[in-house]
């Protein structure tokens, strides 16, 4: 078994809540895995660099060949610009492939995902990279996901911002997009984070608890699954 464990949180781990949760699974599944591999990549300390152009450049002739698997795209490239952009982006590509468990974790930045995360997603996202060249068949389709989520207020369902929450449904599709099962993908969220900053989220207290009581027991249950 192997476990990615992703940080994309701006913050640091004692200001965190998507920090907090996201050690709290991976010291439960260390702990009941023995010594099963774990990385971690920390996307704050770490980032991954943009999209530059060769890189566009190199995934439209990988298209133009027919999506042909990493191994054969060294093959395709034609000037160090490109090279370099490879450099950065098949290691991630082999982390994701090599694990069993992704965790991620991810807080609400301006009702969607944080942009360290949306780099790594565009850059390991490359023509081709996950689904076997002759059958077509997908290579995440047995990885399981755990997205743990943290929101400053609340956006669940009947909450007047019900329909701000474009992260959910963002990573739904975007891991779905890339043929992980439905059921492999665990999206959980601790809601009214920002309770006790906030003066108009006084009064919200239980609710916040409540919250992150969920988010804490799911995490600890998928952690053991």
């Amino acid at each position: 078994m192997t476990l990615l464990h992703i940080d994309s949180s701006a913050d640091t781990a004692d200001d965190s809540v998507s920090r907090r949760l996201t050690g709290l699974f991976a010291r439960t599944w260390r702990a009941h895995n023995g010594t099963a591999a774990y990385r971690r990549r920390d996307l704050t300390a770490d980032p991954v660099p943009p999209l530059g152009p060769a890189y566009a450049a190199l995934g439209r002739r990988v298209e133009r060949e027919g999506f042909v698997p990493p191994a054969k795209v060294p093959a395709l490239i034609e000037n160090a610009a490109e090279e370099r952009e490879w450099e950065l982006t098949r290691p991630l590509i082999t982390e994701l492939l090599a694990a069993d468990t992704v965790l991620l974790g991810v807080p609400m930045y301006n009702f969607s995902v944080p942009a360290s995360l949306k780099a790594w997603i565009d850059r390991v996202t490359f023509p081709g990279a996950y689904a076997d060249p002759d059958t077509g068949e997908r290579l995440l389709r047995d990885t399981r996901v755990v997205v743990v989520m943290a929101r400053g207020g609340g956006y669940g369902p009947g909450t007047p911002r019900e329909h701000h929450d474009f992260q959910t449904p963002y990573l739904k599709a975007y891991f779905g997009s890339q043929g992980v099962a439905p059921d492999n993908l665990h999206l959980i969220a601790a809601e009214l984070t920002l309770v006790g900053l906030l003066p108009h989220l006084d009064g919200l207290e239980g609710p916040a608890a409540d919250s992150l009581t969920r988010a804490r027991a799911a995490v600890t249950a998928l952690a053991v699954a």
